[in-house]
């Protein structure tokens, strides 16, 4: 009696360890992912408060008429990293090693390849691309050395949504956030020194908005030198089965971002008709804050996505609905917040 009394009193007090680990391990998957977020929407804010400064009215429209055009990159770039991030967490969790590699190379192979038509455009023709996103002549004349520069760098965008994803999965989330920041940062320190002091204008912004994600990905390319690192680039063809099963889980982030880009999108064309290049500066400020609240709950979500992924792979159904529970909470409390 006394020993069946010690094993249950011990399962006890082991399963209430694991309830608490896991709660633990997911306000600092979630603070660290939001933190990191909220530095990409404050650069944003940055890009927006110094073209402003430097192009007037006419610059914050262009901004506001590319910010589609980034939605639809970052929704091709999230939709393959966070679905290719989340078969690797599952299969490891199972114990398929050799099967979860096959997703990190393949996602970055298939990113390269899917950002070359976001190049060509850029090369030969980013003016039709603004006059079809709404810009008349003194927007497009205005916008063609930013729109080309940011299109140019589209790859680098693309993979550093995969890079951090993976390494966020592979058990180092607070080097994915330094590296979100760090680029962050970057981008708003030398947007002034490339726009002001260089005299580069709009194409300093595009320039510094550029080589931010190289900067977070160099930073995230520190992790698979440690020993811990399980992540590693396997030589194989870009497989359209793997790309399939990828995007199968990724859809989720595809589809938040298009919605930000129809959205702002049919914004524009609407208040183009209505009111001009100014109505559209008006409503970019707008739209450039939500980004921010956008980036709380999108930290909540990618934040907990590799928890979920372990307890899934590992068939621990509890984790998954306590994870749920608490991840659902969260979104509450920060949504009354921001109401407030």
């Amino acid at each position: 009696g006394v020993l069946q009394y010690r094993f249950v009193y011990d399962n006890f007090r082991e399963k209430g360890k694991t309830k608490m680990n896991l709660t633990k391990q997911f306000f600092k998957y979630v603070s660290q992912n939001i933190f990191g977020l909220l530095g990409t929407s404050c650069y944003i804010l940055a890009d927006t408060y110094f073209i402003s400064q430097a192009a007037g009215t006419d610059g914050v429209t262009l901004l506001n008429l590319c910010l589609p055009i980034y939605n639809f990159i970052f929704a091709i770039g999230s939709m393959i990293g966070l679905g290719a991030a989340t078969r690797y967490a599952i299969l490891r969790a199972q114990g398929e090693e050799r099967a979860a590699q096959r997703y990190f190379s393949n996602a970055v192979f298939c990113a390269c390849l899917l950002a070359v038509p976001f190049v060509l455009v850029g090369i030969f023709c980013p003016g039709t691309l603004l006059r079809l996103m709404g810009g008349d002549a003194g927007i497009v004349a205005l916008g063609i050395p930013y729109a080309r520069i940011f299109l140019l760098f589209t790859p680098f965008f693309m993979c550093n949504y995969i890079v951090s994803a993976f390494v966020r999965n592979d058990g180092a989330p607070s080097l994915a956030m330094v590296a979100t920041l760090s680029g962050s940062l970057f981008n708003v320190v030398f947007d002034y020194i490339f726009m002001f002091p260089m005299g580069l204008g709009l194409a300093g912004a595009a320039l510094a908005t550029a080589v931010s994600p190289i900067l977070s990905i160099a930073i995230c390319s520190r992790h698979f030198f440690k020993k811990e690192n399980s992540v590693q680039f396997v030589r194989q063809r870009p497989s359209v089965k793997l790309l399939g099963q990828s995007c199968q889980l990724g859809i989720s982030g595809f589809v938040g971002e298009m919605s930000s880009a129809v959205t702002t999108t049919v914004f524009n064309l609407l208040l183009l008709r209505l009111a001009g290049n100014v109505a559209v500066a008006a409503y970019g400020v707008v739209a450039n804050f939500a980004l921010v609240a956008t980036a709380i709950f999108n930290g909540v979500s990618q934040g907990a996505q590799p928890l979920v992924s372990q307890c899934y792979g590992k068939r621990d159904r509890a984790g998954v609905r306590k994870l749920l529970g608490l991840g659902s909470g969260t979104a509450l409390a920060l949504a009354a917040a921001l109401y407030l």
